[in-house]
């Protein structure tokens, strides 16, 4: 990275405790411009004194460079597959082994519509097989303001794009545009903090030892040059189950480093099985 925009993250990194020097460069480098040119700075160094001057900027420019921007069940194809292949295998093998529990990792879960997106999925299936399973979806970000709004589980109507009407009836209460997501999906969600560059965990504090049937991780690895992919994939191979289940975006599939350890299971979706 160029020596001021460094300087930046590393102030950032000792302020928040984040880094993000992992990232592709020019991705950094643009959304700190568009942060310093609403602040009206003109140059990294003079950005750089605002920040201290005025500590409620670092949550802007955290905002800024996290991907905030989702929906429910966002890539319909890969929901449908998942509802259709991946959750009838992973509930016959937990049967098989006499484990009526499953844990689940949604990574970079923003506003919280994936792990919603995946709790709303579980329960109706499960609801339809007419099977009782102890269900733990775990859902990190690093953005703790937009943890403490998913946990509120409260959405406009633009995340709402991609709900089937009688989904949208069935588990939501809805008054002036907005929609409240009932009670018997939120308390299947857990929120907390978790870096994915965090040196001392390999999974979330909170699972307390990962083991999870299905992690989700999309639209977080595009953004990290190689080294940090690899070492964000050492923590997803770690973390699963074995048999579990990858789901990448549309754009990522396992650094060439990691591509022996998954096995992609089909052609239209990045869900991968570790091997």
């Amino acid at each position: 990275m160029g020596g001021d925009l460094k300087h930046i993250l590393d102030f950032l990194k000792d302020a928040k405790n984040l880094d993000f020097a992992g990232c592709r460069e020019s991705m950094v480098a643009r959304r700190v411009t568009n942060r310093f040119a609403r602040v009206k700075c003109n140059s990294y160094t003079a950005y750089l004194l605002y920040l201290k001057e005025h500590p409620d900027e670092l949550d802007f420019l955290v905002d800024s460079l996290t991907i905030n921007v989702s929906h429910f069940f966002r890539d319909s194809l890969t929901f449908e597959y998942i509802a259709q292949k991946v959750l009838p295998e992973i509930i016959q093998y937990q049967t098989r082994k006499s484990d009526t529990s499953l844990r689940i990792w949604s990574a970079g879960c923003a506003m919280g519509e994936e792990p919603y997106s995946i709790a709303i999925l579980l329960n109706e299936y499960l609801k339809k097989e007419k099977k009782e399973f102890d269900i733990r979806i775990f859902a990190t970000d690093i953005d703790e303001k937009i943890l403490e709004k998913a946990k509120k589980a409260r959405f406009s109507a633009d995340s709402m794009a991609n709900v089937k009407y009688s989904i949208v009836k069935k588990y939501f209460n809805s008054e002036n545009e907005i929609f409240q997501l009932i009670p018997e999906i939120r308390n299947l969600v857990s929120f907390s903090y978790y870096d994915m560059l965090d040196n001392n965990h390999y999974a979330p504090p909170e699972s307390i030892f990962g083991g999870f049937d299905m992690a989700f991780c999309r639209n977080i690895l595009i953004y990290f040059d190689t080294a940090h992919q690899d070492m964000i994939f050492d923590k997803l191979y770690r973390s699963l189950s074995a048999h579990g289940y990858l789901v990448l975006g549309e754009a990522e599939i396992p650094s060439a480093k990691y591509q022996g350890h998954f096995a992609r299971v089909n052609e239209c979706c990045h869900i991968y099985r570790k091997r």
